[in-house]
């Protein structure tokens, strides 16, 4: 007897094995198609992931055809959601919601658990462990922006005249997605033109502190303290010394005097401090006139490579720095603030402001909010463009990772989720309606 003929009573026995749980496993029955053979069990072994999976393959008599067991396991998911959008009417969620801080917080009380060592950042020292880490934050950040100015000679981005929205590609997405002014008198449709580097990476600023644990700013200090990036603020609170922007930098811990009063702790009885050791060179910003495009294919293609190491470097050098350095962010509007609390001054214009009286809502910011990613749509062929009613099919991927993937660059396992590198794109709309 063929083992062909029984395609019709084949079952596959699907055995989920959670990570990181010790919960007892899940079984699945699903059933072939007779029409596709065993094909797709090879289409599996490619396409699956984020889990393990153990398929047996049972069949009415065993000894005519054995049981068979595969096991197939991918470290990264397949097809992952985007972060949620949030309108301007919506408040931005706390990292940690209320629920779980107070649960929290009862615990410590109940279990009359120790309190936690304070960080050398809340007490005015600088964590020298984290210096090297904000000079490669500082340099990395620069490395990006100067590569991006010329990556853009050579690579088309386009950015809408009414909203913030930019796409990278020859010509415009067709997606009625404009949220800016008079956007339904041309019914969501974008007007495109050229984009410039502040599209591409956001300029968000925050005020420059000379004591990041001094006095709160006022409203009315609002235009006496200069702003600066808010990433460099950063860098500079870690340990970044740059001439023009002036720290106060402490060698003994403060001595609280008050819940929020303290006082300077004596350091003239302190000897000289000793010379340090010569500090990483800091990189500059290319001036405009002075930008050159990559001279051949291969110049852009290590260019962008570049680029990209560049700006994982960043965020990840980053993420740690935002652990020990405290950085707000107003739930309302994308003001930054980096320091313990947010400042004082009332130029919130979000929604509802009045009722805050311009004030900011000030709460623990993540990464994203100090580096947003700009999304944007993965065009998979440039020479063809996307077409409207196929939106459900493509992906998305952060705005400095596809001006990359256009450079030449291999696209980081990180991102192949998002940007839907499994989801096979139909030549035609009629082809789409047949996909169910």
């Amino acid at each position: 007897m063929d083992c062909g003929c029984l395609h019709s009573q084949l079952t596959t026995t699907v055995l989920v094995h959670s990570k990181g749980r010790s919960q007892p496993p899940k079984f699945r029955i699903l059933r072939c198609n007779p029409q596709l053979n065993l094909s797709s069990l090879d289409s599996l072994k490619q396409t699956c992931s984020g889990v393990a999976l153990e398929l047996k393959l049972r069949k009415p008599s065993e000894k005519l055809c054995p049981v068979q067991t595969v096991g197939i396991r991918c470290d990264h998911p397949q097809n992952a959601d985007l972060p949620r959008y949030y309108s301007r009417k919506e408040k931005k969620p706390f990292p940690i919601p209320i629920v779980e801080l107070r649960r929290a917080a009862r615990d410590r009380m109940k279990n009359r658990l120790p309190k936690r060592r304070v960080p050398p950042s809340k007490i005015g020292l600088v964590i020298k462990s984290l210096v090297p880490a904000a000079y490669n934050v500082f340099n990395a950040r620069m490395t990006v922006i100067n590569n991006l100015k010329r990556l853009l000679k050579v690579v088309t981005v386009n950015g809408c005249k009414w909203c913030n929205e930019i796409h990278v590609g020859p010509v415009g997405h067709p997606f009625k997605s404009c949220r800016g002014s008079q956007a339904s008198q041309r019914k969501g449709h974008h007007e495109w033109g050229k984009a410039v580097l502040e599209d591409i990476i956001v300029p968000l600023e925050s005020y420059h502190l000379y004591d990041r644990l001094g006095k709160c700013i006022t409203h009315e200090e609002r235009f006496s303290i200069p702003r600066i990036p808010a990433v460099v603020e950063l860098c500079i609170q870690a340990g970044v010394d740059l001439p023009e922007y002036p720290t106060k930098r402490r060698r003994k811990p403060i001595i609280w005097t008050g819940k929020y009063e303290f006082v300077d702790a004596d350091e003239s009885e302190l000897p000289d401090p000793e010379p340090e050791s010569p500090k990483p060179p800091i990189l500059t910003e290319i001036p405009d006139p002075e930008v050159e495009p990559p001279s051949s294919t291969e110049e852009t293609i290590l260019l962008a490579e570049e680029t990209l190491v560049a700006w994982e470097k960043m965020r990840a050098g980053a993420n740690k720095l935002i652990k020990m350095y405290p950085v707000r962010v107003c739930g309302y509007c994308p003001e930054v603030h980096v320091g313990p609390s947010g400042h004082k001054a009332q130029n919130c214009g979000a929604h509802k402001h009045q009722q805050r009286n311009g004030q900011h809502g000030w709460q623990t910011a993540v990464l994203d909010d100090l580096i947003p990613p700009r999304y944007v749509w993965h065009v998979p062929d440039v020479a063809q463009p996307l077409q409207r009613e196929l939106r459900s099919f493509y992906g998305q991927a952060p705005a400095v990772v596809e001006i990359c993937v256009h450079a030449g660059a291999e696209v980081p396992e990180q991102y192949k989720p998002t940007m839907r590198f499994d989801v096979g794109i139909p030549n035609s709309i009629k082809e789409a309606e047949m996909v169910v």
